[in-house]
Parts: C-alpha cells; structure tokens; sequence
C-alpha cells in the first residue's frame, strides 16, 4: 500500500522519499550524490526538503514530455 507525501513535514526522511519514488535507498543516495535531489545533513541525519523533491518530480516530468 503505498501511503502520499507528507504534507505535514518540511523535511523527509530517505525512507520517505524511497517510498514517495518507489526506489531502493541505494538509489535515492545516488540521486543525492549526484545533486538531482538536494538534501541537507544535520549530524548524521541526511534530510530532503520537500520542496526539494517536488522539484526533482517537476523536472522529470518536463524532461519526460
């Protein structure tokens, strides 16, 4: 069952985003990495803005049409 976007938090969790994308975690890593999704770090809490992700799903879709 797959559950929407929080839209309570202004930060996700890389299991949030994982299950908002349907992709494995190696995967949204490497989106960060890449700098296709941005994120942010605090301590050793890695976090993407929701903002963020929503633009990441935007660009696709432009890119897709």
């Amino acid at each position: 069952m797959t559950t929407p976007l929080p839209t309570t938090h202004r930060a996700l969790k890389v299991p949030e985003v994982m299950e908002a994308l349907g992709l494995s975690r190696f995967k949204v890593y490497d989106l960060i990495r890449s700098r296709e999704l941005a994120s942010i770090t605090i301590g050793r809490a890695r976090r993407i803005p929701a903002e963020s992700l929503r633009t990441f799903m935007e660009t696709k879709l432009e890119e897709a049409a």
